[in-house]
C-alpha cells in the first residue's frame, strides 16, 4: 500500500465538505503534488541520456526510483518544513534509495523551482482537461435547454423589473455563449499555462550543460508540456491566467445561479431546481425547497473573486527569484480550480434537474397591468406620430394603468382617444409573441456556436503515465 503523502491540517471548509469537486481535489492533493515532482524528476534524466548527459543505466535507475514507494513523508515533510521548499529532501531521499554512480545523477543541473513548476504546469494543465470535461458536459445540456425553450415567451428583466418580452431560450443563449468563450479561453491558453520549466538556478541552464535546450525539449515531450527556452520562474502571468480563467469560469455559473435564485421566488415561480425528496429541506419550515445548488454557486463565486485579487501580486516577483510572491500561489491556485470545478459540477446539476413552468411566464407577463409590451406598443405608434409623441403618448397610458388598476392594454385606447390618435392604434395590439425579435435566432446561433466547440477538447495525460 503506498505511503500517504501529506496528512491534511487545512482549516476544515463546510462548502468544500459538502460540495467539493473530488476531481481538481485529487489532481492538487498532497499525493498528486510529490507525483508530479516525482515524474518530473523522471522525465528529466530520461531527457538527459536521451541527449548523453548522464547514462542510460543511470537513468533507468533514478526513473525505477523515482516513484512514491520511495518517500518517506515524515522525512520528506520535516526536512521541508526546515529548508523551506520540498525538493531537496525528495532529491536526497531518492539518491538515498540508488547504488553509487547514480545517485549524484538525480535532479543534475536542475533547481528546485524547475521541478516545482513543472509538477505546477502537470496540475494545471491535468486541471484545464478535467474543467472542458466538466464544461463539455455543462454545455450540451445548456444548449438542450436552449433549443427546447428557443420560443419559450417570458418576460426579460432590466433593473430586476420587467422589460420586454423574450423567450427563456434566449436567456439561456446568452449565458450559452459565455461557457462557449470560457472553452475557447481554456483551449488558447493551454500552450501559455502548461510549459515545462528547466533553467537551472539564474534562468540561464548553465548548470545543465551545453544540451540544455536539446533535454528540456525532451523533457516537454515525455511529460505531454509545451516547450520554451525563455526561462518563468519569475514571470508568473501564465500562473495567474490559470487562476483567472478558473474565477471567470465560477463567475459565469454564478449568473446562471442568481438566476435560478430569483426566479424561484414564490412571486415569480418560473424556474426551479430539480426536486427530490427533501433536498433543499428546512429543519422548521416544511414547505421550504431552497435553491442549493445555486447558493452554493453563489458562494464559490464570491470566494473565487477575493482569491483573484491577489493573482497580479504572483507576477510582481523581481529579478530570477520571487521573495515571497511565489507562496501566494500555493495556497490561492488549488483553491481557484476546485472552486472552478465545483461550480461547473453543481451548475450541471442544476442544467440537468432544472424545471421550468412555463405557464408561469405566460401568466406573469399580465403582471404589473400588462406595462411588459409597453415599448411594442410605442413602437407601434412611432412609425405614424414620431417615437417621442409615441412614448409621451404610452408613458401617460402606463402611469394610468398603474393609477387605477387597469390594464395598459384598456387605457392606452382610452389615451388615445383623449389625444385623438384612435386611428393609429394597431387593431388588434401587438402581444407578446409578436414581440420577441432575435430571441429564436438568438437560441439557434448559441447552440451552433457551442457545437463548434467540440473539436477544442483538451486532454492531459494521468500523471501514472508520465515518464515511466
Amino acid at each position: 500500500m503506498a505511503p500517504v503523502i501529506h496528512t491534511d491540517r487545512s482549516p476544515f471548509s463546510l462548502l468544500t465538505h459538502l460540495a467539493g469537486d473530488q476531481e481538481q481535489l485529487e489532481i492538487f492533493s498532497g499525493r498528486s503534488s510529490v507525483e508530479g515532482w516525482l515524474a518530473a524528476e523522471r522525465a528529466l534524466a530520461r531527457a538527459q541520456a536521451e541527449h548523453g548527459v548522464i547514462s542510460d543505466s543511470d537513468a533507468d535507475a533514478i526513473a525505477r526510483t523515482a516513484v512514491i514507494d520511495t518517500i518517506d513523508p515524515e522525512v520528506l515533510w520535516k526536512t521541508a518544513r526546515n529548508v523551506g521548499y520540498p525538493i531537496l529532501g525528495l532529491v536526497r531521499e531518492v539518491a538515498a534509495a540508488l547504488p553509487p554512480g547514480p545517485d549524484g545523477r538525480v535532479h543534475y543541473g536542475a533547481t528546485t523551482q524547475d521541478i516545482m513548476d513543472t509538477a505546477l504546469a502537470l496540475q494545471m494543465a491535468r486541471s484545464m482537461a478535467a474543467l472542458d470535461r466538466r464544461l463539455s458536459l455543462l454545455g450540451d445540456a445548456l444548449a438542450a435547454r436552449v433549443a427546447e425553450h428557443a420560443r419559450t415567451v417570458m418576460a426579460a428583466r432590466t433593473h430586476a423589473q420587467q422589460a420586454v418580452p423574450t423567450t427563456f431560450g434566449a436567456t439561456l443563449g446568452t449565458l450559452l455563449a459565455q461557457f462557449t468563450r470560457q472553452r475557447e479561453r481554456l483551449a488558447q491558453a493551454a500552450p501559455r499555462i502548461a510549459l515545462i520549466s528547466l533553467f537551472g538556478a539564474g534562468g540561464t541552464a548553465a548548470a545543465l550543460g551545453p544540451h540544455s535546450a536539446e533535454v528540456r525539449a525532451s523533457m516537454a515531450r515525455r511529460l505531454g508540456l509545451f516547450h520554451t527556452d525563455v526561462p518563468w520562474h519569475v514571470d508568473r502571468d501564465g500562473v495567474a491566467e490559470f487562476g483567472w480563467l478558473c474565477t471567470t469560469i465560477t463567475a459565469t455559473c454564478a449568473r446562471l445561479a442568481h438566476n435560478v435564485v430569483d426566479l424561484s421566488r414564490t412571486e415569480i415561480g418560473e424556474v426551479f431546481e430539480p426536486f427530490e425528496s427533501h433536498r433543499g429541506a428546512s429543519s422548521t419550515m416544511p414547505q421550504k425547497v431552497n435553491p442549493i445548488s445555486s447558493e452554493v454557486v453563489i458562494g464559490l463565486t464570491g470566494t473565487a473573486g477575493a482569491l483573484a485579487s491577489s493573482l497580479a501580486r504572483l507576477q510582481e516577483a523581481g529579478h530570477e527569484r520571487a521573495a515571497g510572491e511565489w507562496q501566494i500561489e500555493w495556497q490561492v491556485v488549488p483553491q481557484l480550480a476546485v472552486l472552478a470545478g465545483t461550480a461547473l459540477s453543481e451548475t450541471l446539476i442544476v442544467v440537468q434537474g432544472m424545471r421550468v413552468d412555463a405557464d408561469r411566464m405566460r401568466t406573469n407577463l399580465e403582471q404589473d397591468h400588462g406595462l411588459v409590451m409597453a415599448e411594442a406598443q410605442m413602437i407601434s405608434l412611432a412609425g405614424a406620430m414620431g417615437r417621442e409623441h409615441a412614448h409621451d403618448l404610452v408613458y401617460e397610458a402606463s402611469a394610468r394603468a398603474r393609477r387605477t388598476g387597469r390594464t395598459l392594454s384598456e387605457v392606452l385606447a382610452e389615451v388615445a382617444d383623449e389625444q385623438g390618435r384612435r386611428e393609429l392604434l394597431p387593431d388588434p395590439l401587438v402581444t407578446a409573441d409578436d414581440y420577441i425579435g432575435e430571441a429564436a435566432r438568438i437560441a439557434d446561433t448559441a447552440v451552433r456556436g457551442w457545437s463548434a466547440t467540440t473539436a477544442l477538447g483538451l486532454a492531459a495525460a494521468p500523471l501514472s503515465e508520465l515518464a515511466s
